[in-house]
């Protein structure tokens, strides 16, 4: 039990990083290519919402 405790956890932590990650870099590549600043925050929070929506999706109903 304790193992699958453990598998959860990093796959929760990969969903999330994940999410940050190419969400912000989406934000981050358009702000650079629009010459906008806000964009790289909107990036990271719909990456985060994404992400802890999945995480909800996967384990949240169990």
């Amino acid at each position: 039990m304790a193992r699958r405790d453990d598998n959860a956890a990093y796959s929760i932590v990969g969903y999330l990083l994940s999410g940050l990650l190419f969400w912000g870099g989406v934000g981050w590549a358009l702000d650079k290519w629009l010459g906008t600043s806000f964009l790289l925050l909107a990036g990271l929070l719909l990456g985060a919402g994404a992400a802890l929506y999945l995480v909800w999706l996967r384990f949240g109903r169990e």
